[in-house]
């Protein structure tokens, strides 16, 4: 993470200058690519009120954040803890959203000639998959008398697939799992 420093209308001390830089040296831990980010922080000091400015542009993430108060350090405090709260919830909501896309599935009946080539999709079906146990997803398939079960398991949150096999057992596809 590349930080950069400006103060306008003071000279800073090394105290604040390394005070400031252990803060922002903080928020890495909160940036998907934190490598590349870029922080341009601003410290302005204006007659009583001392004022932080922030940009932070990590790519896809791009946020700018102001505080102001009567102490410098209470103002890099407050303005690290203000970004702190939103890199965490952009982080959170990325979290989400991969969890939702791994649950969408995607199922079709597809037309295959005689090399093996695929000659058309014929029927497709997209829904979400329902979280839940292996033990759960055998029941289910049991009951509702499928050959198969498209399920998110809720141990590993992985799309997975429960099948009947000939002999009446039940198989189970796990992509994730490496033999």
């Amino acid at each position: 993470m590349n930080i950069s420093f400006q103060f306008k209308s003071f000279e800073p001390s090394a105290g604040l200058r390394d005070y400031a830089a252990k803060r922002f040296d903080k928020l890495a831990k909160y940036m998907p690519n934190a490598e590349a980010a870029e922080v341009a922080v601003t410290l302005t000091v204006e007659k009583a009120r001392q004022i932080a400015d922030v940009i932070i542009d990590a790519g896809m993430v791009h946020i700018t954040s102001r505080e102001r108060s009567e102490d410098m350090y209470s103002t890099i405090d407050l303005i690290t803890d203000k970004l702190e709260a939103q890199l965490r919830k952009l982080r959170e909501k990325m979290k989400d959203r991969r969890r939702a896309a791994a649950g969408q599935v995607t199922m079709g009946v597809v037309s295959l000639t005689e090399e093996g080539k695929v000659r058309s999709i014929e029927e497709s079906d997209r829904y979400s998959a329902k979280p839940m146990g292996v033990e759960e997803a055998a029941e289910q398939l049991g009951v509702l008398g499928y050959e198969f079960l498209v399920f998110l398991n809720s141990e590993t949150e992985r799309v997975n697939v429960m099948y009947k096999r000939k002999n009446g057992d039940y198989g189970l596809i796990d992509p994730g799992v490496s033999l």
